[in-house]
């Protein structure tokens, strides 16, 4: 299941083309749930995108540098030894 929260998100559509609308302050949140795979893979010559999708196919890719996927890893490693979600 794909979540998708916008703010302050206003565009004109206009004869098929989309245009910001009103000021730059636009944010969104994007959730996925039932991820049924993830991956990560090179993404240029200095980041790795992380790809996740859900059995409806939505997907999410997130491009990180390493140094932050060494924080997530440390993440999960601090997870899967004082959580109970990986007993």
């Amino acid at each position: 299941m794909l979540a998708l929260t916008l703010e302050d998100f206003m565009v004109e559509l206009n004869d098929g083309s989309i245009k910001n609308v009103g000021p730059k302050n636009k944010s969104a949140t994007v959730k996925l749930f039932d991820v049924e795979s993830a991956e990560g893979r090179e993404f240029g010559d200095k980041r790795v995108k992380l790809v996740f999708e859900d059995d409806d196919e939505n997907e999410i890719q997130v491009s990180l540098f390493p140094e932050q996927v060494r924080d997530l890893a440390d993440d999960i490693e601090r997870l899967e030894e004082e959580s109970p979600a990986f007993e």
